[in-house]
């Protein structure tokens, strides 16, 4: 059977903001997929936009990328012309207004977080057809489908840096554990008055959940595993 070079691809994620008392997280996962490809394992979804405003990129990397790619351009004049950084409303506002304008053409869902001066951390969703939407938690992507109830469940207002950091690691890993589109390391990006911070979390040490197998480095290690058990009767 000949494969259909012009059938829509599958382009999965799972892409987080969630603001916290003093600030803001992003997370997301790593894997770039193409239908069952997966084309990157360790891609980076979190993208630079100012100095105290990022992007969290789902759906087609080449769109995602290139709307960052003019909104940070859009930014930079911006900034020049006024002489102070960009509010994370205003560069909302442009990825909206680029999503909007295009959205025959485009197909990516985003998230924008950031912390300014005159309203502190805030978090934008973005998704598919350019509409904006002001959030305390912001999901998205192929994986955000098993998420929802245990955001619901989960956050809180008024959380600390820590806790908000923990509920993003936490969920993402879910989302991992649930949706074959996302997969690999997951990495944050907490945005304060104090400035920015990245971290890493590599898939080995993050939480496994039901039925999730261990992290292996070989097929050696998994064939020289013992087998299980029978059940007793």
């Amino acid at each position: 059977m000949e494969p259909n070079l012009n059938e829509p691809h599958s382009m999965g994620t799972t892409i987080i903001g969630v603001t916290y008392n003093g600030g803001v997280v992003l997370g997301a996962d790593s894997r770039t997929s193409t239908g069952m490809y997966v084309a990157n394992r360790a891609s980076d979804k979190i993208t630079q936009l100012t100095d105290n405003v990022y992007v969290c990129r789902s759906g087609s990397a080449a769109d995602s990328q290139i709307v960052s790619d003019y909104v940070r351009y859009y930014l930079h004049q911006h900034t020049i012309q006024l002489g102070q950084p960009a509010t994370v409303k205003v560069a909302a506002n442009l990825v909206r207004l680029i999503s909007y304008n295009n959205k025959n053409m485009l197909q990516t869902g985003l998230i924008v977080g950031g912390w300014d001066k005159y309203e502190g951390g805030k978090i934008y969703g973005i998704p598919l057809g350019g509409t904006i939407v002001e959030q305390p938690f912001a999901i998205g992507g192929s994986g955000s489908s098993y998420l929802y109830g245990f955001f619901d469940q989960a956050w809180k207002e008024g959380m600390t840096k820590d806790e908000a950091e923990k509920l993003v690691v936490k969920a993402v890993s879910l989302a991992i554990a649930r949706d074959g589109a996302s997969g690999g390391v997951v990495r944050t990006v907490i945005i304060n008055s104090e400035g920015v911070t990245r971290n890493f979390h590599p898939g080995d040490t993050l939480e496994l959940w039901h039925e999730e197998l261990p992290p292996q480095n070989s097929l050696l290690d998994i064939l020289s595993a013992p087998s299980p058990e029978p059940m007793s009767t």
